[in-house]
C-alpha cells in the first residue's frame, strides 16, 4: 500500500459558489509525504497552505483555510475527491479564494483526477487508525448535533440529516456507506450541494452563495426542489453530507481507519472533531501495510478498484 500523486499536470476553470468569482484550478503531481498544497498563485508572493485541521479558520457554509490573511475557500468536494481516489500528495494552484463549485458535486474532480493518472510513489501510504472513540457534540434537546469517530477495520460512515423541509424530508435522511463493499465513485461522488431560495437574500447579504445556481445545486423554494432534472440518487442530500464529511476529514492528511457517525454535522463539527483526535494522542496511531492483503478489507477493495491505474 504506496502513497500516490497524479501523473501529470491538468488545469480547468470554474466560478466560486459563495464568491461568484471566476477561477484557473491546476493541480501537480506532487513528492512523497509532501500531503496536499493549496496555493493562492494569484498573490504576490503565492501564499501556501499545507492542508491541516489547524489550518481550517473558518467553516460557515464551506471548510476554509486561512493564512497570512489569506483564504482558500470551498476545498472540502476536492478534498472529498482525492480521498475518493487515494490520493496523498498534490499540488493545488488556484487564482482566486474558492475551488471552483464545477457542478456541486465531487465528480468533476474526481474526472480530472482521473485525466491526469493516478501514479504510485516508492513510500508507504501512511493511515491513521482509531484506537478508542473521539465524539464532540453541541447544542441540545432537538438542536443538538455531534460526530464521532470509533474504532472499525475499514472505512464507514453513518449520518443523519433533518431539515424540516418537504422536499428533503421526502427522502431518506440517514445514509451508511461502507467502503468495504460500496464505491466512491459511484455511490458519493455525483451527490450535489444544496440550498434554499428563502436563505438565498441573507446569504449574499455575507458575501456567500453569490455564484450559486440550478447549474451547481440543488435549489429548493419553500416546498419543492426547482432542479427540472430532480435528483441525481434518491437520498441525494444525506449523501452530499456523507460526501462534505469525507473530504472534512481527508483534512488531517491521511486516510482514516475508523467508522465515522454523526448527527446533523456539519463543517464545524467535523473540524471539531479533527481538532479532538489530535488532542487526545492516544486514540489513534499511523499504521502502514506492506501489501494489500493486510490492509483494511475496505481499503484492499479500493485499491483495486477506485484507486486503479489508468
Amino acid at each position: 500500500m504506496k502513497q500516490r500523486t497524479i501523473k501529470e499536470q491538468v488545469r480547468t476553470t470554474g466560478v466560486g459558489v459563495h464568491s461568484g468569482t471566476k477561477v484557473e484550478l491546476t493541480l501537480r503531481p506532487a513528492p512523497p509525504d509532501t500531503g496536499i498544497v493549496f496555493a493562492r498563485v494569484d498573490l504576490v508572493p503565492p501564499v501556501v497552505f499545507p492542508v491541516g485541521p489547524l489550518e481550517i479558520g473558518d467553516t460557515r457554509m464551506a471548510t476554509v483555510m486561512i493564512r497570512d490573511g489569506a483564504r482558500v475557500s470551498t476545498i472540502e468536494h476536492l478534498m472529498s475527491a482525492c480521498a475518493g481516489l487515494g490520493i496523498d500528495n498534490l499540488y493545488i494552484d488556484v487564482t482566486a479564494e474558492e475551488i471552483p463549485i464545477m457542478d456541486g458535486s465531487a465528480s468533476s474532480f474526481v474526472y480530472l483526477l482521473q485525466q491526469a493518472g493516478l501514479a504510485e510513489q516508492e513510500v508507504p501510504k501512511k493511515f491513521i487508525r482509531i484506537k478508542k472513540p473521539i465524539e464532540v457534540r453541541e447544542g441540545q434537546g432537538a438542536s443538538e448535533k455531534w460526530a464521532r469517530l470509533v474504532p472499525h477495520n475499514g472505512f464507514k460512515l453513518d449520518f443523519f440529516i433533518e431539515f424540516n423541509h418537504p422536499a428533503v424530508d421526502g427522502t431518506a435522511q440517514r445514509a451508511q456507506i461502507d467502503f468495504g463493499s460500496q464505491s466512491y465513485i459511484q455511490a458519493v461522488a455525483r451527490a450535489r450541494t444544496f440550498g434554499f431560495m428563502q436563505d438565498v437574500e441573507m446569504l449574499r447579504g455575507i458575501g456567500l452563495a453569490r455564484g450559486g445556481s440550478l447549474e451547481n445545486a440543488i435549489v429548493m423554494d419553500e416546498y419543492r426542489i426547482l432542479n427540472p432534472d430532480g435528483l441525481r440518487y434518491d437520498d441525494e442530500f444525506v449523501r452530499h453530507k456523507i460526501l462534505d464529511a469525507i473530504g472534512d476529514l481527508y483534512v488531517i492528511g491521511h486516510p482514516l481507519i475508523c467508522a465515522y457517525e454523526a448527527h446533523k454535522s456539519g463543517h464545524a463539527l467535523n473540524n471539531k472533531l479533527l481538532r479532538e483526535l489530535l488532542a487526545n494522542p492516544d486514540a489513534y496511531e499511523f499504521v502502514s501495510y506492506d501489501s494489500a492483503d493486510q490492509a483494511p478489507p475496505s481499503y484492499a477493495r479500493q485499491l483495486e478498484q477506485e484507486w486503479a491505474y489508468n
